[in-house]
């Protein structure tokens, strides 16, 4: 529940960011009039998560076991690639985006009406496809059930309110060091769900060593247990797992992490000390 309360939590909060960055600059423009083609970009990016999270949870329904567990392992590995582009891409641009998004919304207010809606839908579809596809896979790696859902529903809830409290200015949030924590967990999270989308390749035949394990530790942490259930949600932790999940979980978290950290220290060693730096919806992040 927790990894996909924080995939809520970072994802809508990034979409958060960007409608209250969008909303406070027409306000502050005395463009008031165009606020309502931002809601109606949100709304209908927001329309097209939703139905392709739909999409992904009731088709692959009607699969057959084999066809299933490639199909789960191939949206597993891209939703992996997605996120970890997401979280490099943050790390870089989180300071510009400010900028960048004013300078679109004006080009798009001098175009028209429609090119507001469609600038405000591609900008929070973005995050809205990639929340969809990740909690999709981290989901199925936790094997279903409602409690996934309900932490990504929760995290999305959390999102909505931080980003309105920003917007309002009665919360200032220093956007770099909650990105670097956020983003540092998500690499954790995101090597589990490669490692599930690994074990559900080899299931399906399409990856070697399907039955060589690296350990088997399920009587001893069975997965049923309070404390199996919280390694696999927050870790995605499986009590069984082949050397390949293994080396696969190792080489990405550890080749991602070295390179996330040092991204955010901007090229520097990551015994360097970040910035602290405070930002709202009308200051630079």
């Amino acid at each position: 529940m927790f990894a996909n309360f924080l995939i809520g939590l970072r994802e809508g909060l990034e979409a958060a960011l960007v409608v209250s960055i969008l909303i406070a600059y027409l306000v502050k423009s005395d463009r008031r009039e165009l606020i309502r083609f931002v809601w109606i970009g949100v709304a209908a990016a927001v329309s097209l998560s939703l139905a392709v999270g739909a999409a992904l949870t009731f088709g692959s329904a009607s699969m057959t076991d084999e066809v299933e567990e490639a199909f789960a392992g191939l949206m597993s590995i891209l939703a992996v690639a997605l996120v970890t582009w997401m979280i490099f891409w943050m790390a870089r641009r989180a300071r510009f985006l400010k900028g960048e998004l004013q300078a679109q919304l004006d080009r798009a207010a001098d175009a028209g009406a429609w090119a507001l809606v469609l600038m405000a839908f591609v900008a929070v579809a973005r995050e809205g496809l990639e929340t969809a596809l990740f909690i999709w896979s981290a989901v199925q790696a936790n094997g279903g059930g409602p409690a996934p859902l309900s932490g990504a529903a929760l995290g999305l809830a959390t999102s909505v309110g931080l980003g309105w409290l920003i917007y309002r200015g009665a919360l200032r949030l220093n956007l770099r060091t909650f990105f670097t924590w956020t983003g540092a967990a998500l690499v954790v999270v995101a090597a589990g769900v490669l490692s599930y989308g690994v074990h559900d390749l080899q299931e399906a035949g399409l990856l070697p060593g399907a039955n060589v394990m690296a350990f088997d530790v399920s009587g001893a942490v069975p997965e049923s247990s309070w404390y199996g259930t919280l390694l696999k949600g927050v870790f995605n932790f499986s009590a069984e797992t082949t050397w390949l999940q293994l080396v696969v979980w190792v080489a990405y978290l550890i080749l991602t992490m070295t390179l996330f950290l040092w991204t955010v220290q901007g090229g520097k060693p990551p015994t360097a000390a970040p910035k602290n730096t405070m930002a709202t919806a009308g200051n630079t992040p």
